[in-house]
């Protein structure tokens, strides 16, 4: 899928499938995520062998999608699992990270809105996205696409000297 880029250049964009050649720069856009912020869970950032496991496994089911410009990867967003039960099957989880120089530009809403419109044409009735605390800016993006708030996880994880919090909203 092409899209107009909204960084006001008039460039051009593609928002695409990820692949087997894509983890390294997929890992290059998560890495700082996770050094660096509390945004991310995780204390490692994955290895890009792990990470070409992660879209491998999430494309059996789920979308995983890129925001290409130029030849690059400026972000991405995949859809995984929400719980194990069988009742759970239609409901999604939903994540995107978005380069740090590429942030404010549009990607994370050009690439929210082709993983929902995926997940709806699949079948899923629900998206829910864990947001950790304080992240203003994708509490503003999840709001402005219309994610309401279901709950927050009080003092969940603890990262960089930090006790995070877990907002946990869903799609409308």
């Amino acid at each position: 899928m092409s899209v107009d880029d909204a960084s006001g250049y008039g460039l051009r964009a593609t928002i695409r499938l990820a692949t087997e050649k894509d983890p390294g720069e997929i890992s290059a856009v998560y890495a700082p995520v996770v050094r660096d912020t509390i945004i991310s869970f995780e204390i490692e950032p994955p290895t890009e062998g792990e990470m070409r496991r992660r879209i491998i496994n999430t494309l059996e089911r789920f979308p995983w999608l890129v925001y290409e410009r130029d030849g690059r990867i400026s972000g991405y967003a995949y859809a995984a699992t929400h719980r194990s039960r069988f009742a759970y099957q239609w409901c999604a989880d939903v994540s995107a990270y978005v380069h740090e120089n590429e942030r404010r530009r549009g990607v994370g809403r050009a690439l929210y809105t082709s993983l929902n419109s995926l997940l709806v044409l699949q079948g899923y009735y629900n998206a829910y996205a864990g947001i950790a605390l304080p992240n203003p800016a994708s509490v503003g993006l999840h709001e402005s696409l219309g994610f309401r708030l279901i709950g927050i996880y009080r003092r969940t994880g603890y990262k960089l000297d930090e006790c995070c919090e877990d907002l946990t909203p869903t799609d409308p």
